[in-house]
């Protein structure tokens, strides 16, 4: 029986720390924060998300870095594993749109309190406010930890599951980037990612609040799309959030660090084509014809949007629609289906779901996540370069590359 240091009381962390003690090793998880699964408490707006039941294509599509990686262990532990896992613990789960699972209650707590529980059957010793400053090696191999108070913990084998960078009050502020670094391993650059994004127009603030559905969203790089997808999206006061964009982000997100902006079109209107639109508005204004401009828009657009539409569109809000010209109604159905802005930057961390990039792949065993470098130490979870889009995907790679983890240990 070796004895197994986990560093991290979030979804990998805990999960690795059952399957090793499942295996007989006597396991010690340290937690820097007072309570465990600070950050699992807030996703899914504190649902919890679990995973999602989707086949494995679509597992491995919704991934967005480095999904070759994780072919062994997501099907060394597949999203019905998870599944059962909860079930099994006394956290009944439930499916929703998109393949989303759930806990029943729709309380993240519950899937917190579940791990605990399964912890506590298993004997593992948790030690909260317990902050990790180093993981030490000894002629290539995994022997001790250090912590913040001087003291140190050896044991056989260590995983580092402290997260990436977002939601830096959970306690996610790259720990384990730092412990990687120092035995040797590269890391990828970090961004946010999953995050709004803001934008140039002034008038995006008259606009906060407004939330759209059945838009299509696409993102250029100049002349070339970097981007495109439907759904539903929510302007903000500095900028652009909601499902759609949020998935946006992870697909622009470095270009956009790196070389903004970007230019993001949404078609208001994506199941009409410019003449049927053309034809839609025609009906609207002979229906309004004695109106002001500004006056008869109410069935195209929420209220919130006309005053914007009307300004960009240059007709004049108090002409009568009978008097708009065929080329001004053109240049409004342009806008429709062409409705502009800058994306000038991410939003920071603080708003980020997930962290984009970490600790490169090629030096971990994507079998076992051991350390090529550091015999004993493996990683799992947001610490790695690997990240995927909304829906439960990201927590599966967590459950995934932690239960590849506690199971490895020897």
């Amino acid at each position: 029986m070796s004895k197994v240091i986990v560093i991290g009381g979030g979804a990998a962390g805990m999960f690795s720390a059952v399957a090793a003690a499942e295996n007989g090793h006597s396991v010690t998880l340290y937690e820097k924060n007072d309570r465990l699964g600070k950050k699992l408490f807030i996703t899914g707006k504190g649902r919890c998300n679990l995973t999602n039941d989707g086949d494995m294509d679509t597992l491995f599509q919704s991934v967005m870095s480095n999904s070759s990686f994780l072919y062994s262990s997501f099907y060394g532990y597949t999203n019905h594993d998870v599944i059962r896992f909860f079930e099994n613990i006394g956290v009944p789960v439930k499916t929703e749109r998109g393949g989303r699972v759930f806990p029943v209650s729709d309380h993240s707590s519950d899937v917190i309190k579940g791990l605990e529980r399964e912890m506590k059957r298993l004997g593992v010793k948790i030690r909260l406010c317990s902050e990790v400053k180093t993981v030490e090696m000894k002629e290539g191999c995994f022997h001790h930890i250090k912590l913040a108070d001087g003291r140190e913990e050896k044991g056989n084998a260590c995983i580092v599951a402290t997260g990436g960078l977002s939601y830096q009050s959970t306690g996610s502020t790259g720990d384990g980037y730092r412990f990687a670094l120092r035995l040797g391993h590269t890391v990828r650059s970090c961004i946010p990612s999953l995050v709004p994004m803001e934008v140039k127009e002034p008038w995006i603030q008259e606009l906060q609040g407004l939330s759209l559905r059945n838009v299509q969203a696409t993102v250029y790089q100049g002349k070339k799309r970097l981007y495109q997808d439907f759904g539903e999206m929510l302007f903000t006061h500095y900028g652009v959030s909601g499902p759609l964009l949020l998935s946006a982000s992870s697909y622009v997100g470095r270009v956009l660090t790196e070389n903004p902006p970007l230019t993001l079109e949404i078609d208001l209107k994506p199941a009409l084509t410019e003449e049927m639109l053309n034809r839609r508005i025609l009906r609207d204004f002979e229906e309004n014809q004695n109106k002001q401009f500004k006056n008869a828009l109410g069935k195209l657009f929420p209220s919130k949007l006309i005053p914007v539409m009307i300004e960009l569109s240059g007709i004049d809000p108090e002409k009568k629609v009978n008097i708009i010209s065929k080329e001004e109604r053109k240049k409004l159905v342009h806008l429709i289906k062409h409705f502009k802005m800058e994306l000038i930057k991410l939003r920071d961390y603080n708003e980020a779901i997930i962290t984009k990039g970490g600790i490169a792949t090629k030096e971990i065993d994507p079998g076992t996540m051991e350390s090529r470098l550091a015999k004993g130490v493996y990683f799992a979870g947001e610490v790695l370069d690997v990240d995927a889009l909304t829906g439960g995907f990201n927590l599966q790679i967590a459950w995934s590359t932690a239960y590849a983890a506690g199971n490895a240990v020897e």
